[in-house]
């Protein structure tokens, strides 16, 4: 393992090429590159989350720390290891502080392996827009994690507002042994499902992402009951009718099947750290179509598959207060409504101010013509006429 404090870029290129030959390879197998961008506070849950992904996927890991970026002195300390404490692959930490974590694609860039897709994950509450961040910008797929948001289920919202086909989050990924028992269950249903339910924790965004996959996938309605004080999904129960099939988790590792006219069954439903779903997610690295799918029903922002897979960087200083960007949940019932109205009421309130300043316009320009008054003349020589008023202006 290499330490460079206070380094550049350069040298951190030069300390991975030293440690690969002083490891007896001059090249590894890698399938991907992994981009973990974490704050100081959970540096450590990153680097294990990631280390048992890399652990079941080959590849270059990359963690980026961004801290103390107000510091008037932009500072980058390294640690530059392979087969160390980060796993059996080549790793590097680098800490990055003032302006210098606002580019740090600058450093990262030169170590990404060659020729192998590149897999950004936020260990933070994701950014506002993924355009706001070059680390996302050239990543083949990104992965993010609303549950650490403040607001999730406005968070999920804002990430189906910025969706684009690459795009994935964490609290889909949670969902996998569900949706893997429910449609098991399905095998041998030969009745039309007409309704479901989802118990889950408060503001739970996995239980909204399942309630979309079922509408989608099966067409029904279904509604979610947040009770408890469990944060995570605890039941899903779908009605045929007179009859239902409903899966309950029992504990942290396994699940009860019910069916009318069936006896009951206990199936494995373990819980799994952040590190098990990255790895989940390294599996694939085309875009999750069906994760697209549940986004945009649950949003009601249709054909989010259809969107351009490609961003362009839009640079936003996070240090300018006077940019602000915030995300709402999708307004419904008495919301929407609500909406609508105010919507409608602010369009009416435009119209008539527009109307009254035309109207207060017309009678200036006849007052001064009676006055005997002349015309301005602008720069051209021409008759410069009444700016017309804006709607809504004052």
């Amino acid at each position: 393992m290499t330490t460079l404090w206070d380094t550049t870029g350069s040298e951190v290129v030069k300390a991975l090429s030293a440690e690969r030959r002083a490891a007896g390879a001059l090249a590894f197998g890698l399938a991907l590159t992994l981009v973990a961008v974490v704050d100081e506070k959970h540096v450590s849950e990153a680097e294990g989350a990631a280390t048992l992904a890399a652990s079941a996927h080959p590849c270059r890991l990359l963690i980026v720390v961004r801290r103390q970026i107000e510091s008037p002195h932009p500072r980058l300390d390294a640690e530059v290891s392979i087969g160390g404490r980060l796993g059996p692959g080549e790793a590097v930490v680098m800490r990055m502080s003032g302006r210098l974590a606002l580019h740090a694609e600058s450093v990262v860039l030169p170590l990404l392996a060659p020729d192998a897709p590149v897999v950004t994950w936020w260990h933070d509450e994701p950014p506002a827009r993924i355009a706001y961040d070059p680390l996302g910008v050239f990543a083949d797929r990104r992965v993010t994690d609303v549950t650490t948001a403040a607001e999730p289920l406005s968070a999920l919202f804002q990430r189906a507002a910025d969706f684009a086909p690459g795009d994935t989050d964490l609290s889909w990924t949670r969902l996998t042994p569900w949706r893997t028992l429910l449609a098991a269950a399905f095998d041998t249903v030969t009745d039309t499902p007409e309704s479901a339910v989802i118990t889950s924790g408060q503001a739970n965004p996995s239980a909204q992402l399942f309630a979309g996959w079922l509408k989608n996938k099966l067409g029904i309605p279904v509604t979610v009951e947040e009770v408890g004080t469990r944060p995570d999904v605890t039941k899903v129960t779908v009605s045929f009718g007179g009859a239902e099939l409903a899966i309950a988790r029992t504990d942290s590792r396994t699940a009860t099947i019910s069916r009318s006219g069936y006896p009951d069954r206990v199936l494995p439903l373990p819980g799994r750290g952040v590190g098990e779903l990255l790895a989940e997610e390294l599996r694939r690295l085309d875009d999750d179509e069906v994760f697209g799918e549940a986004l945009g029903t649950w949003s009601g922002l249709a054909n989010l598959g259809a969107r351009s897979p490609h961003r362009e960087h839009i640079w936003r200083d996070p240090m300018d207060k006077s940019v602000t960007v915030t995300s709402t949940a999708p307004p419904s019932g008495e919301a929407h409504a609500a909406q609508a109205e105010t919507t409608k009421a602010e369009t009416v309130k435009a119209e008539t101010v527009k109307a009254e300043a035309t109207k207060t316009g017309a009678a200036r320009t006849g007052a001064a013509s009676s006055a005997g008054s002349t015309p301005t003349v602008g720069r051209s020589g021409s008759t410069a006429r009444p700016e017309r008023p804006k709607a809504g202006g004052a």
